[in-house]
């Protein structure tokens, strides 16, 4: 329990009383105290009030305006999450996971009828107006889809064009640069000299065989037996 001392400005100073016997009559002093003052609180203010105490032996003295379970029920639809009669805090904490769990469960089931019923399956027990809410929902998810697909070959065009013109430009650095090879290549001495022999020995040719056939011969041809 505490005790009540005065300071030297006039202030009260609590701290706890060391003497067991003091301590004790203090405590039945303040107890009563409290709940007289939680009565003239219910009475004044038409307030329901409740008031446990716990003495330091582990005995229970409690005030209740009203009857206390009610007392303990009402305040336990406050905070059903951490007040709770005999249950601990693991067991709140498990609990809450489970029901968590148990919701996961109950959209992951709504989302597999429904993609079954956009596949085309399980429409028996469909009404006209779900059935025209998946035939719009189908249509949009359509658009979508073409419209994606058109980017996507909008894209693979325009790759290819730029393709297309690296080719192109590769192309005609390469004929330039043949041109250009072709343009500065030197003549070479041996095929003019070999052409130049070649046309005097088909001259002397020329020449020997115009000499043999402008002989003349006088007299009747030689007959050879």
């Amino acid at each position: 329990m505490l005790v009540i001392g005065k300071m030297v400005r006039g202030k009260i100073e609590i701290k706890k009383i060391e003497n067991r016997t003091s301590r004790q009559i203090t405590f039945s002093k303040r107890r009563n105290g409290l709940f007289k003052k939680a009565h003239e609180l219910s009475v004044l203010c038409d307030a329901q009030v409740a008031a446990i105490v716990f003495s330091q032996s582990g005995r229970l003295y409690e005030f209740s305006s009203s009857e206390m379970e009610k007392t303990i029920e009402r305040y336990g639809k406050f905070s059903p999450d951490y007040f709770v009669s005999g249950r601990p805090q693991e067991e709140l904490y498990l609990l809450e996971l489970k029901k968590e769990m148990d919701i996961m469960v109950k959209k992951i089931d709504l989302l597999e009828v429904h993609q079954r019923k956009l596949m085309g399956q399980g429409l028996g027990s469909c009404s006209l107006a779900q059935l025209q809410g998946l035939d719009t929902q189908i249509e949009k998810s359509l658009r979508i889809i073409r419209s994606r697909k058109a980017e996507l070959y909008a894209d693979q065009l325009l790759k290819l064009k730029e393709k297309e013109r690296e080719l192109l430009d590769q192309r005609r650095r390469l004929r330039e640069e043949e041109i250009r090879e072709t343009l500065v290549r030197p003549m070479l001495p041996v095929t003019l000299h070999t052409g130049k022999d070649e046309t005097g020995s088909a001259c002397r040719m020329s020449k020997h065989s115009s000499e043999v056939e402008t002989d003349l011969f006088i007299g009747f041809p030689v007959t050879r037996l």
